[in-house]
């Protein structure tokens, strides 16, 4: 089975707490804290494989995290990271956030890697809050939480020239014919039903040739099978347009060439001006003078073939190795700036009053708050001194607070007093 499109949802590791211990060996009194940072929690990587060819693994399983740190230890002793997790996909894998829309990476070479979550960052262990006040510290931060993204994966066929048309115009033969594929042929409309890739020989060169189920009209709009592989043909830096000019399906070749671009046109600007190369197909069985009267109304490039005998298809292949050597391929989208999704609130402190609470967000609070243990009374204390400290009562009397009123941070409430 051929699986172009899923939704995924992937988690980061989360960091390891730090620990709270003290030494307690013989002969050394009030040895002082000595409770190790926790590990940071493993990250999502999603890589690029040139083995698989389609994305039906993830129809069976969606959800993937990766390991969480390990606490820190007595002794100063630092907890284990969490592995990395690595989800390889086909080459030519399109990352997009599922929620936003937003596109993220285009993996279009072999063994290429994106962090797609990153892991929670392990807490620090209480030998690290040690100080000439405090020589005692009795509490450890907890570790952060990874991210998480629900993430939408698009195959789009590393393919340098796409073979488009109507359906049972002859490109599976055309592509039978030139390349080692061996795609299902049959005398039906819609006999394709996935893309089929065959790789090219054409004197030293070579190039990869897709055959894309048959378009009809409407299929940008989601008609026949068309919505569902026009992406296929995105990549590609050539189009070879497949016209049946046998006469024996009754239909006009001027007007199927006329619609196809038409489509092409309605779901991608990019697909609508890459260049073509038009094939008169099955001439064969066509009438010399009805072909001439097709060829003499079709503008740019027109070869005539035939799939089955052969005939013009080595001359159409070192023609279209040609004109790739000018035509190099691009990627469909620039690389990021940071190959890591930014998942973390906004900074600065905001505080809205919502019917008779007050709701404080921002990136260091929110921070404060998931790192802070809220069973410990030592970290409880160090939670409302960091308050304090970085203007979050300020900003709350400013907001008109009164005592009594209730105040929420991340996932806690709190009194004001």
């Amino acid at each position: 089975m051929f699986v172009d499109l899923v939704k995924i949802i992937v988690s980061a590791g989360a960091g390891g707490n730090g620990a709270v211990s003290f030494r307690r060996e013989k002969y050394v009194p009030r040895g002082g804290p000595d409770g190790g940072d926790g590990g940071n929690g493993g990250n999502v990587v999603l890589k690029a494989v040139s083995e698989k060819n389609t994305l039906l693994s993830f129809r069976y399983k969606r959800k993937f995290k990766a390991e969480d740190g390990v606490a820190g230890r007595k002794g100063n002793r630092h907890g284990k990271n969490g592995d990395d997790l690595v989800i390889e996909v086909p080459v030519g894998t399109i990352v997009y956030a599922a929620e936003s829309n937003k596109l993220l990476a285009d993996l279009d070479q072999d063994e290429q890697t994106f962090v797609v979550a990153k892991g929670g960052k392990g807490g620090r262990g209480n030998a690290r809050f040690a100080n000439s006040v405090n020589r005692a510290p009795k509490s450890a931060e907890l570790g952060l939480p990874g991210e998480e993204i629900e993430l939408r994966l698009e195959l789009k066929l590393m393919a340098d020239v796409g073979l488009i048309g109507f359906p049972n115009v002859g490109k599976s033969t055309l592509l039978a014919n030139v390349s080692a594929a061996r795609p299902k042929i049959a005398d039906f409309p819609f006999t394709t039903i996935t893309p089929n890739l065959g790789v090219v020989a054409a004197g030293d060169d070579s190039f990869v040739l897709a055959d894309i189920p048959g378009l009809i009209e409407g299929a940008a709009q989601g008609k026949g099978l068309g919505h569902q592989f026009l992406r296929h043909v995105e990549r590609t830096r050539l189009l070879i347009h497949v016209l049946d000019v046998s006469g024996l399906s009754g239909r006009d070749p001027l007007a199927d060439w006329k619609a196809v671009n038409a489509e092409l046109g309605e779901f991608n600007d990019r697909l609508a001006s890459l260049p073509q190369i038009i094939v008169l197909n099955k001439s064969d069985i066509a009438e010399a003078a009805y072909v001439e009267q097709v060829r003499s109304k079709l503008p740019g490039e027109v070869f005539v073939v035939s799939g089955v005998t052969g005939s013009g298809l080595k001359e159409l292949m070192h023609h279209v190795a040609g004109k790739l050597q000018d035509l190099p391929r691009q990627a469909l989208v620039a690389p990021e700036q940071s190959p890591v999704i930014d998942l973390t609130p906004e900074e600065g402190i905001i505080v809205d009053k919502v019917e008779d609470y007050f709701v404080v967000r921002g990136r260091r609070v929110e921070i404060l708050a998931a790192k802070t243990d809220f069973e410990n009374d030592d970290a409880v204390r160090n939670f409302f001194r960091m308050l304090k400290r970085i203007g979050v009562y300020d900003r709350l009397r400013a907001c008109g607070i009164k005592e009594g009123d209730t105040v929420v941070i991340a996932d806690q409430e709190f009194t004001y007093e």
